[in-house]
């Protein structure tokens, strides 16, 4: 039984999250362990992974990034060693990004390091922006189909991690300045 499933709700990328919580808490309640003390141990292992997997569920699911990626890997489209690739125009962007942060580590400018930052994080805003629509729609989509939304948000993913790494390294560059 996938996580989706467990509480009852469509597979989305967008979630209703006070529905979601809620379902949670009901579910936290009604497998929680000391309720079933008194049972065969049988029944207590049942519980007892019945609460571990209700928590699992909603710690991925309450987390756009795990869910988006829970959901890709449900798919079969986040496997490791497996078709994972970028396209080249985003790639060579990101080779010149981390060219840019190459220099900018042999010899600090705060003026570069700023103009990075502002690049970086308009980047992650307008890949925010492009992707809104499908995550919006899924899985009721218009004009593609499922496989096609799922191959976006996976480029997506791909991408927003790739930025995350060069957001990781220029905050480290802010700590030592």
């Amino acid at each position: 039984m996938n996580y989706f499933e467990i509480y009852d709700i469509p597979e989305s990328f967008l979630l209703d999250e006070k529905a979601l919580k809620n379902t949670y808490y009901k579910l936290s309640r009604e497998y929680h362990p000391d309720f079933y003390a008194n049972e065969p141990q049988e029944k207590q292992q049942e519980i007892l992974q019945l609460s571990t997997r209700n928590t699992n569920a909603y710690r991925t699911l309450a987390h756009p990034d795990l869910r988006m990626q829970y959901i890709l890997q449900q798919h079969g489209l986040l496997q490791e060693g497996k078709n994972n690739e970028l396209p080249s125009d985003f790639l060579m962007d990101m080779m010149d990004l981390n060219e840019e942060l190459m220099e900018l580590e042999m010899d600090f400018d705060a003026d570069k390091f700023h103009e990075l930052g502002e690049r970086s994080s308009g980047l992650m805003a307008q890949l925010d922006n492009d992707i809104l629509p499908t995550l919006q729609r899924y899985p009721e989509l218009h004009g593609i189909t499922k496989e096609e939304a799922l191959q976006q948000v996976k480029t997506y993913y791909l991408k927003k991690k790739y930025l995350l790494r060069i957001q990781e390294t220029l905050s480290k560059f802010a700590a030592r300045s």
